[in-house]
């Protein structure tokens, strides 16, 4: 195992939590996963963005801070490798994508004073997915509150992504196209997806991994 620590990283309904669940269990990884279900403010925001977006943003950075770094801190001996299905990151770029200017600039002091704290991936897997895929995997998990998002935001969640990732320095990300991969359905497309992961050598900065050379032998 070359890497201690990983992270999946995708759009909203792309599949990050299910692969970082697939891989967790083939590896016997220790998994961390993002708990949003009882955040009060989910609900209102995609009802009403422009009221609760701040509240919502905030509210999840804490969430995220206290978790990974709860998380962390408690290893588990028994456990090869560290795989999570989210960063902090993920609530700058978010909040990028809904808050005003002026609420962004006094989330980003805040975020500042928090994320150089926690500890940086060995390696930052990020699934894209076109958002009109993404636009039919959200309607197939049916969640009540996320049927109201539109690919035009989808559009501006992927673009506050990779503009982040050209910002960062000393990091591998690596972004993998999914859209025409299914690793749930289909064990070639996983496979391929795991010897992508685990066995190609990726440089620092940004990788892209297309799935249509799946064929190709690493």
């Amino acid at each position: 195992m070359n890497y201690k620590f990983i992270v999946i990283e995708g759009n909203i309904g792309a599949g990050k939590t299910t692969l970082a669940n697939l891989l967790a269990e083939r590896y016997n990884g220790r998994l961390i996963l993002e708990q949003f279900a009882d955040n009060p403010f989910l609900p209102k925001f995609y009802k009403e963005p422009e009221k609760y977006s701040f509240q919502l943003e905030l509210s999840f950075m804490v969430d995220r801070f206290h978790q990974f770094n709860n998380s962390l801190i408690n290893l588990d001996l028994f456990k090869q490798f560290t795989i999570a299905d989210y960063h902090l990151m993920k609530s700058l770029i978010f909040a990028q994508t809904t808050l005003k200017e002026e609420e962004y600039k006094l989330y980003r002091k805040i975020f500042n004073m928090l994320y150089p704290s926690l500890p940086k991936p060995d390696l930052y897997i990020y699934l894209y997915s076109h958002p009109k895929k993404l636009i039919q995997n959200i309607a197939k998990r049916g969640r009540e509150y996320e049927k109201n998002i539109t690919e035009d935001y989808l559009n501006k969640i992927q673009k506050n992504y990779f503009d982040f990732f050209k910002t960062q320095e000393g990091t591998k990300f690596v972004i993998v196209d999914t859209n025409k991969l299914d690793f749930v359905e289909n064990t070639e497309d996983m496979n391929w997806l795991e010897k992508t992961i685990f066995e190609k050598d990726f440089k620092i900065g940004i990788n892209r991994v297309f799935s249509q050379n799946k064929n190709v032998k690493m």
